[in-house]
């Protein structure tokens, strides 16, 4: 689905204008959809009878499970055993069988290349993959199209498939504007592999610490490390409480309501304005508003 732009409500006091692009209202509730489908709809009739399978911590999960059952492919998708409720159960509503591991994002991948050689499941990868990428891209190219005077889009980091389509789409079109990644300070890898040079890997006792759940990924994959490095300006990081900020003043629209992966570019916007490039309008990914309606609650109670 086109989601269209929104507007942010809040007076800012530097001029910055601040529009959203909320991939919470796709269909799944999340902007994974795009590069799942694009990749099962690029397989063969050989390729889609012997299955496909993936590996998630839930939104990813959620993509495949529902580009399969569209074009009539079965599914299996390898879980950690930390994903949150709502998601497990609607990757299983959208007719996918679940097999479940521990919290790291190599232990998932690993279950999942076991079972493909053993089964001849095609494997559909969160971020590591071209068509993934180019299906996420789809995202740049919208708001090119929607706000054709935009200066910085700010993109959250967690495997790196998101900000490598978006990045690469806006950069070959308006290489001028800029793209910076956001990610949790505890999960803050795309940032130090950026700075380094090369893939860095954060450990899974870290990374699942963070309350996003959609970004704990232990490193960027390699191919999306390689359109970082060509495409991304800069890459910011924000705390825990800061993300949690972000999704209270989010929720206060319904249009807007963000888990906290989702949370995080605004997050960036809200509290590292010193960190980013000195733009009037900027755009902020809404990745996915998968929340768990007890969290939800409660951050309306803490808004209110």
């Amino acid at each position: 689905m086109r989601t269209r732009l929104v507007e942010w409500k809040l007076p800012q006091k530097d001029g910055r204008q601040l529009f959203l692009k909320p991939e919470n209202q796709q269909p799944i509730g999340s902007f994974k959809l795009r590069g799942a489908y694009n990749k099962i709809a690029s397989l063969s009739a050989e390729e889609r009878a012997r299955g496909v399978i993936s590996y998630s911590s839930g939104n990813h999960a959620q993509g495949v499970a529902y580009a399969a059952r569209a074009l009539g492919v079965k599914a299996i998708i390898v879980m950690p055993n930390n994903a949150p409720a709502i998601k497990r159960e609607a990757t299983r509503d959208l007719g996918a069988e679940i097999v479940t591991v521990g919290p790291g994002s190599d232990e998932r991948m690993a279950r999942a290349q076991e079972l493909s050689a053993k089964h001849g499941y095609v494997i559909v990868p969160p971020y590591n993959d071209e068509k993934i990428i180019a299906g996420q891209g789809t995202m740049g190219l919208e708001i090119l199209e929607d706000l054709p005077e935009v200066e910085a889009v700010l993109v959250p980091v967690g495997g790196g498939g998101m900000i490598s389509g978006v990045a690469t789409a806006v950069k070959l079109s308006r290489p001028e504007v800029k793209v910076i990644g956001v990610e949790p300070e505890l999960a803050a890898d795309a940032q130090a592999s950026l700075r380094s040079g090369k893939i860095v890997q954060f450990p899974a006792e870290q990374v699942t610490r963070t309350l996003a759940d959609g970004l704990r990924t232990q490193s960027v994959g390699a191919i999306n490390f390689e359109h970082i490095r060509k495409f991304v300006d800069d890459i910011v990081t924000v705390s825990e409480d800061e993300i949690r900020a972000a999704m209270e003043e989010l929720a206060g629209d319904p249009k807007t309501v963000a888990e906290p992966s989702g949370a995080v570019a605004v997050a960036g916007f809200m509290f590292h304005r010193d960190e980013l490039p000195k733009t009037r309008l900027t755009v902020a990914v809404i990745s996915g508003g998968n929340i768990e309606p007890g969290m939800l609650q409660e951050i309306r109670k803490r808004r209110a």
